[in-house]
């Protein structure tokens, strides 16, 4: 840490704008420690706390302007590479999707303060045709309140800052065991809770082509879809059911014990078909199996889409 008040004393607002850049293009780096750092050193009248928060800003409004570009390039496919590279893919596109549809582009004044949501909130932006007006501008005064916080806490701690970096300089390699300790055990952690996430998903897939086999054969498996309404525009399986996951009726019971139910999404390892599979195979139904590489690997089997209205189960 002394090391970073070398380097923050050095090249300034030059290492804040790096270190928040990187962190916002999605490197597993944070920036708040670099923030906190430039805070106590502007309370302190060693730097200009109003230059930290314009690079703090810049730096984020250019990484998300990558994203968005991205997004509007890629489409859906570049939400579902961040999820897949996150250690907290869990839910991840379905829970943007769910946020970006409720509010919109306002939802990245507060996209930075939640957890795996800032990058793929900014990509979402992009692939769902927000302007890139509105986008700046939401984008830049969600920037400007999470750099300012990240300032200001360590304006008010400032003391605290200091002395928290005065043990750690006087522990010296030992400080840095402890700094380089700590970051290992929470990326081991978030990674060990991603393996029992997987672990929980293991269960039978069904094959696009199976499923267009067996509809082309005229038979009659259940299909549901559970994306968002926001997905849910860009086409779905013909026939299939869509599915709200917050509203559960009583009465949801398998119609007899060999209907095959194919429960489908578009997340990477299909972690929101799986979850929603082990639900319905607690109510009852016997053969559920979630859709293998799901809604993509049907678009991209060349299969029918259908765009019209679908009944809420």
């Amino acid at each position: 840490m002394a090391l970073l008040i070398d380097l923050i004393g050095q090249y300034g607002i030059f290492f804040v704008f790096g270190c928040v850049l990187v962190e916002q293009a999605g490197a597993p780096i944070p920036a708040y420690p670099a923030l906190l750092v430039a805070g106590s050193l502007a309370a302190a009248g060693k730097n200009s706390a109003g230059a930290f928060l314009v690079v703090a800003v810049l730096g984020c409004v250019i990484a998300d302007s990558l994203w968005y570009v991205a997004g509007r390039r890629f489409g859906t496919r570049v939400l579902r590479t961040l999820c897949r590279l996150s250690l907290s893919q869990d839910g991840c596109v379905r829970q943007t999707e769910s946020i970006f549809a409720r509010f919109g582009a306002p939802s990245l004044l507060v996209a930075k303060f939640i957890p795996g949501f800032a990058s793929v909130a900014t990509a979402m932006a992009g692939s769902t045709g927000v302007a890139r007006l509105p986008f700046l501008v939401y984008d830049t005064i969600g920037a400007t309140l999470w750099a300012t916080l990240g300032l200001s806490l360590g304006w008010i701690f400032a003391a605290a800052v200091v002395d928290v970096l005065l043990v750690l300089e006087e522990m010296g390699r030992w400080g840095l065991i402890l700094l380089a300790a700590s970051l290992a055990a929470f990326i081991a952690g978030k990674a060990w809770r991603r393996y029992r996430f997987h672990a929980q998903l293991r269960m039978d897939r069904i094959s696009v082509e199976a499923l267009a086999q067996m509809l082309a054969n005229g038979e009659s498996p259940m299909v549901v879809d559970v994306r968002t309404a926001l997905a849910q525009d860009e086409g779905r399986i013909p026939g299939a059911i869509a599915f709200d996951n917050e509203q559960w009726p009583d009465d949801l019971k398998a119609p007899s014990d060999d209907a095959m139910v194919v429960v489908y999404c578009a997340c990477p390892n299909e972690a929101s078909a799986a979850l929603v599979a082990k639900k319905l195979m607690q109510r009852g139904f016997k053969q559920v199996r979630p859709l293998m590489g799901g809604i993509d690997a049907w678009r991209e089997a060349g299969l029918t889409l259908e765009y019209a209205g679908s009944p809420w189960v």
